[in-house]
């Protein structure tokens, strides 16, 4: 009986390989019809070995099973060849792949994996916009629909391991593009943990050594910069080296640094303006920010990017810190030119808390209005915020202070359409759950898009 089941499921399992669209059916029939056209060549041969007397007549008819009736000789040539064919394809596909299989688990069936893996890579092409610690959650999820994502990520970062790096170095800082990467990579609970890793202190205890405080992810793009020749470049290979399902891109090569003006009260009540420079200092410095800018303002975006949101089937921005990570992309001026003409619909997803330093006291409409104060009023579509406030603020030992003041539901700004969802992590409030939001993400693709 157990048998029996076994022979039914792996038949069931088996219908998968017929599915629509994953480039195998075609490809049997063709594998059919030439094993036909072989197995039609020996039938002449055997025919011509006979009408040379290279046969004899009990050999011929061994070959030709005369014993038979016709019908089960055409039943069991079939039969035969076909359960050959299968086989030799099964026992082929296991060794040819064997090689890639490596991380996986083994007992993953194969039909599956490749419907998947056709699925995906027909997926949307889908442009996320930002950096930080936010776009990563959503890389996550987003990678389950589709492997056609291009995460473009800011280059305006300054502080800890990218910013020693940068400045060390001139390289581009590579901290949100590891973070991206691991998010993309096709064995992330791994790649996380490596890309990740930061050294300590030195071995003997003797002052700060030269590794300290660098993640190795960071590291492994300035080796592959230095063996590649270029930050781009780097990125490229890393894509091969971690197999990726997507791609991280800088919104510009330039090296640039990003700026503020921010709004202080003195001790007389009279509202002073500072200069800031650093994308670091900027959080630090406390009060309002009037607005943000890029030093040199009039920088080129990077052209692989301008060409991935004009072939977009969705555009989103964040989630992430609003002034350091979404907004110093939207501040170059062909990039934010190409999403106003971009033809996809433009999301901007909302955070979920305030970020202090640079968001206190912000509600949903004040984070539009910033974007659109920075940016061309045509590059946001629809605003994507959470709507469940039910889980505790202070879940997961964090106080988490929400976006929506008092427990108030998101204020919709004038602007733009609002969609709200239930998009919370409840176990760690301050973010988004990442197949909630990816979910949420793929309902707003245009209909013939979403799959």
């Amino acid at each position: 009986m157990e048998k029996w089941l076994h022979f039914t499921q792996s038949l069931f399992k088996g219908r998968r390989w017929l599915t629509p669209g994953i480039g195998v059916k075609r490809w049997l029939l063709t594998l059919v019809l030439g094993a036909a056209l072989i197995g039609l060549g020996i039938v002449y041969l055997v025919v011509m070995a006979r009408q040379a007397r290279w046969l004899s007549s009990s050999q011929f008819e061994l070959l030709a099973l005369h014993a038979l009736p016709i019908h089960w000789r055409t039943i069991l040539s079939l039969t035969a060849g076909s359960a050959i064919i299968a086989f030799a394809i099964f026992r082929l596909g296991l060794n040819l792949i064997a090689p890639f299989r490596q991380n996986r688990q083994y007992d993953e069936n194969l039909a599956d994996s490749l419907y998947e893996h056709s699925i995906r890579n027909r997926g949307p092409h889908i442009v996320a916009i930002g950096g930080g610690t936010g776009m990563p959650g959503l890389l996550r999820g987003l990678r389950q629909h589709t492997h056609n994502i291009t995460a473009i990520v800011t280059v305006a970062d300054d502080g800890g391991s990218s910013g020693r790096l940068r400045q060390e170095l001139g390289l581009l800082p590579p901290g949100d593009f590891r973070n991206n990467l691991a998010a993309l990579a096709d064995d992330e609970a791994l790649m996380t943990q490596v890309l990740q890793y930061r050294f300590g202190a030195a071995a003997d205890g003797n002052g700060k050594g030269d590794l300290e405080g660098h993640a190795f992810g960071n590291l492994l793009l300035a080796a592959l910069t230095g063996i590649t020749g270029s930050f781009d470049e780097a990125l490229l290979a890393a894509e091969r080296v971690l197999a990726l399902r997507g791609r991280a891109l800088p919104s510009t090569l330039a090296e640039v640094t990003l700026g503020a003006e921010v709004e202080i009260e003195n001790e007389d009540g009279e509202t002073v303006v500072h200069q800031i420079s650093g994308e670091s200092a900027i959080p630090q410095f406390g009060g309002r920010i009037r607005r943000v800018y890029l030093d040199p303002a009039h920088v080129r975006a990077y052209p692989p990017v301008v060409q991935a949101i004009f072939r977009a089937d969705l555009i989103v921005m964040g989630p992430g810190s609003l002034y350091t990570s979404i907004l110093p992309n939207l501040l170059i001026p062909d990039l934010a030119e190409a999403l106003r003409r971009a033809r996809a619909p433009k999301i901007y997803i909302c955070n979920l808390a305030i970020q202090p330093g640079e968001t206190d006291n912000y509600n949903v409409a004040d984070h539009v209005a910033a974007i659109l104060q920075h940016a061309p009023a045509d590059c946001v579509d629809i605003v994507l915020a959470n709507n469940n406030l039910s889980v505790p603020p202070d879940k997961g030992g964090g106080k988490t202070i929400y976006v929506q003041p008092n427990g108030l539901p998101p204020t919709a700004p004038e602007q733009v359409k609002m969609i709200t969802a239930d998009l919370v992590d409840e176990k760690r409030p301050w973010r988004h759950d990442s197949e909630k939001l990816a979910r949420a993400v793929m309902d707003l693709l245009p209909n013939g898009r979403k799959t």
